[in-house]
């Protein structure tokens, strides 16, 4: 049964790779995350997609991830309006205004309360497909652009929702930009890949 679901192994290798870059990204230091995230946030706000964007998907950085709390800031410092995803069930993405970091609340979905998400009106789950640029998050990239995610699906599905031409770009730390990552059927490749040390186009 479980060749039929995956007969060429890619799920299972995406889950050993998972959880080796999720074992990775707990294991640095705050000082280190701090100055990533520093790094990841000038080189985003001078990308020539974003200096020109009015409507920019972005998110609310966990613990381990590169830290996005002073992007979403930067961002909406200069008049661009800022979309944030917001759990449903099904592990489907809406989409709500970002307000400013101290109105985040809990995600109300059980088992996702360490995510963060905007509490104001919902816009609908393609409401993603308005943004000039979409800033997301991952684990890893291939140098052919397949992003890993964490498994759920949620942004595969709102992936699905926006035009190709739309540049949609991963943020992660120097080492998860990698030689290949295992792609299915259902993976939407991404533009670029902002690292603390450069940009990444595919």
């Amino acid at each position: 049964m479980g060749g039929m679901i995956d007969p060429d192994g890619a799920g299972a290798r995406k889950a050993e790779l998972r959880a080796r870059l999720t074992a990775a990204r707990r294991e640095r230091s705050d000082a280190a995350r701090a100055a990533a995230a520093k790094a990841i946030t000038a080189t985003v706000l001078n990308l020539p997609e974003v200096r020109t964007a009015r409507t920019v998907t972005a998110y609310v950085s966990r613990a381990s991830e590169p830290g996005t709390r002073d992007l979403l800031h930067g961002l909406t410092s200069r008049g661009v309006r800022v979309l944030l995803p917001v759990l449903v069930e099904g592990l489907v993405l809406d989409w709500a205004d970002y307000t400013g970091d101290d109105a985040l609340v809990p995600c109300a979905l059980p088992g996702n309360s360490a995510l963060r998400e905007p509490p104001g009106a919902r816009l609908g789950v393609d409401a993603v497909a308005g943004a000039d640029i979409l800033l997301a998050p991952g684990l890893a990239v291939g140098a052919d652009g397949v992003r890993l995610g964490f498994g759920g699906g949620c942004y595969d599905r709102a992936l699905a929702l926006v035009d190709d031409s739309t540049p949609v770009v991963v943020l992660l730390y120097d080492d998860e930009v990698v030689d290949a990552v295992p792609s299915e059927a259902h993976d939407r490749r991404v533009t670029a890949a902002v690292t603390p040390s450069r940009v990444v186009r595919f």
